[in-house]
């Protein structure tokens, strides 16, 4: 493998684990985080996967990775989106189900996603375009980052495609470790149904579409089931919330 691609698999499995697990711990000592400061951290966070995905699409590119390994032919139109829109459907509702159950359940990990819950995800109308942006751009950049380009790189050194698929989970689950364990489980599981995907229909266009989905539901059910109205005589951001280890 190039040395340029042994780079970028290594800010997708070292640097952006350890930058979004800083960032998260510092937003969780906050006691609260402003609409302004949401919309901000949702542009940063938008600049710099376009960012990650143009320098990943450039070096693929230069070392003549195609359109079609990469993932981003369209196969099958009619197929393509008619799965796209059934798998959306099916996936943001067992996304906004599973929010449910989190919110009625208790316990550390409840904590955990109450506390993210409350400083990550919109809090207001206002705020839902720049998250649905956010949610665009996660679909788009990280979908072409794991499912494309980390693919498209261990195929073309000649792994097996279930290896293919493992390794693309791994490094898409450890992006997520900020949310702890049940999140770091919860994305390997779906990392692993997108890589399959991926390679079923022969491209990212369904996959694109399913995780912007999820995160959007996220961002619309989550503050609904996991953040509650304050009860008197409570604030915000008054319980300290760890991330797992």
């Amino acid at each position: 493998m190039p040395w340029d691609f042994w780079l970028i698999f290594f800010v997708l499995g070292v640097v952006l684990p350890w930058r979004g697990r800083q960032r998260v711990k510092k937003l969780l000592a906050t006691p609260d985080v402003s609409a302004t400061e949401r919309v901000a951290l949702y542009a940063s966070t938008i600049a710099f996967q376009w960012l990650a995905a143009g320098v990943a699409g450039w070096r693929a590119w230069a070392r003549g990775l195609t359109a079609r390994e990469l993932g981003l032919a369209i196969q099958g139109t009619g197929r393509t989106v008619l799965v796209a829109i059934a798998g959306a459907v099916l996936l943001a509702s067992l996304q906004w189900l599973n929010l449910r159950r989190i919110g009625r359940s208790s316990g550390k990990g409840r904590a955990l996603m109450e506390a993210l819950a409350k400083r990550l995800l919109p809090q207001s109308k206002i705020e839902l375009l720049p998250y649905f942006a956010l949610a665009a751009t996660a679909g788009l950049c990280e979908e072409f980052l794991y499912r494309g380009f980390a693919m498209a790189a261990l195929v073309r050194a000649g792994l097996a495609t279930w290896v293919v698929v493992l390794v693309s989970s791994i490094l898409f689950s450890l992006a997520h470790l900020y949310q702890g364990p049940g999140g770091l489980a919860g994305t390997l599981v779906i990392g692993t149904v997108f890589g399959i995907a991926r390679i079923e229909y022969d491209g990212l266009t369904a996959v694109m579409v399913w995780h912007a989905a999820i995160d959007v539901v996220a961002g619309v059910a989550g503050p609904k089931y996991l953040t509650p109205a304050e009860k008197p005589g409570t604030t915000e951001g008054t319980q300290a919330v760890e991330i797992s280890k």
